[in-house]
């Protein structure tokens, strides 16, 4: 089992930065893929980026690319989501999740582990 849980969200301006970061436990983080996904009112839950167990394979989806960074530090557990230029349309509840693979994936359902989520309230 993998415990994760997210860090930093909070209320913004549009334009402002905010870095999110999710902290693992449990078992061993290095060969897990990781991802950062976000749920809007109303919406589903929308991939955001996703990153390999190495750190060398990093996908986004379109609309964050150019804004958004996703790292990890294996050595200390933990998934970052640098997010910059931010937008109204980023509001959003953020999770992290893992998958015991060493492969990224944009797709929900290859993630059995998930966080509680971290609120991050973007304001025009």
């Amino acid at each position: 089992q993998v415990q994760l849980v997210e860090f930093g969200g909070g209320v913004v301006q549009a334009g402002d930065s905010l870095r999110l970061s999710c902290a693992a436990s449990g078992r061993t983080f290095s060969p897990y893929a990781m991802a950062w996904f976000r749920q809007a009112p109303g919406k589903e839950r929308e991939f955001i980026a996703a990153i390999s167990s190495s750190g060398t394979n990093i996908l986004y989806v379109d609309s964050v690319k150019g804004r958004f960074t996703i790292s990890r530090d294996n050595a200390k557990n933990t998934l970052d989501l640098q997010m910059n230029t931010l937008k109204p349309e980023d509001t959003a509840i953020y999770f992290c999740a893992a998958r015991p693979s060493r492969f990224a994936s944009r797709d929900r359902r290859d993630y059995g582990y998930w966080g509680q989520g971290t609120q991050v309230t973007v304001s025009s």
